[in-house]
């Protein structure tokens, strides 16, 4: 069992009136429909490249990554913090947690990677090097990632197999199939999405050690989310990684990434103390709902 480090308490998620699961899961549905018209609307102005980032994946082998250029700017006390999106979807889709992090002092940054990546190892790679190319800028060695969906899947592998450890302070996903999903949209078209279902190769390959893994986890999951099949398969679920489990309620897959409550909760992660300036630990799980 993964030892799991207890986060500050997290604010609550509101739960949709009535104590049936079926009316909360009209509830989530509603509301992922509302936000998918959201998405919808905003996604053309997420397309281009944030000004200064770097440009969307190319399928390729990962490139080998120079080392730093010196710092350009004097680094602030907070590390940088990168955005990674979810299949099919681009750095629109966090700009409700941008918002969150900015006010809040934080940095964040988001890397668009191509719909037409067809492999998680290309764009953990791409992944890599703009890690590196935002620590050189900044004069942070360190960085935090929130990852929605595959963009988690994607960050981990980076940390977890790449040796990007060295690199990432922690990793925030946000219903992320750790443990593959049964019901992958279009898993028999596209093999980026093939990687996401139990049993895929690079799920196989994230279940294996990972001794000394620097990388503090927290993963959000929903227990209305109907793109995790189980549900269970969104939590981080390793003995060799420092990972804690956060359940939510009242939402769904879409609305993770853009709940307001959520938001909130994943600043408290991103601010919670590293391993050994709080000796608090558990074993379990903790809850936002």
């Amino acid at each position: 069992m993964a030892r799991l480090t207890r986060l500050p308490p997290l604010p609550r998620v509101p739960r949709p009136p009535g104590p049936r699961l079926s009316s909360a899961l009209l509830g989530a549905t509603a509301l992922e429909l509302f936000v998918l018209a959201g998405r919808l609307a905003v996604y053309p102005f997420g397309l281009a490249p944030e000004r200064g980032g770097t440009a969307p994946a190319e399928a390729g082998p990962p490139a080998t990554t120079d080392p730093p250029a010196p710092a350009t700017t004097v680094p602030s006390a907070a590390p940088p913090v990168v955005l990674l999106h979810g299949f099919i979807d681009n750095r629109s889709a966090f700009v409700v947690l941008r918002r969150t992090l900015a006010r809040h002092g934080r940095r964040p940054e988001s890397l668009n990677y191509s719909p037409l990546t067809r492999d998680v190892r290309t764009a953990a790679g791409l992944l890599g090097r703009h890690v590196e190319e935002i620590c050189a800028r900044t004069g942070h060695s360190r960085v935090d990632i929130v990852g929605h969906s595959l963009g988690g899947l994607i960050a981990r592998y980076y940390v977890q197999r790449l040796g990007g450890d060295r690199r990432v302070r922690t990793l925030v996903t946000l219903g992320t199939p750790h443990g593959g999903t049964a019901v992958a949209p279009g898993a028999g078209v596209h093999p980026i999405v093939r990687q996401m279902r139990g049993g895929s190769s690079v799920i196989e390959e994230l279940r294996g050690p990972a001794p000394g893994c620097r990388t503090r986890f927290v993963s959000f999951w929903s227990e209305l989310d109907q793109v995790m099949v189980p549900v269970g398969t969104a939590c981080v679920d390793h003995p060799d990684l420092d990972a804690v489990n956060v359940r939510v309620t009242g939402i769904g897959h879409l609305a993770l990434p853009v709940h307001p409550t959520v938001a909130a909760a994943v600043r408290e992660a991103l601010e919670a103390p590293e391993a050994g300036e709080d000796d608090a630990t558990a074993t379990g799980t903790t809850s936002a709902a």
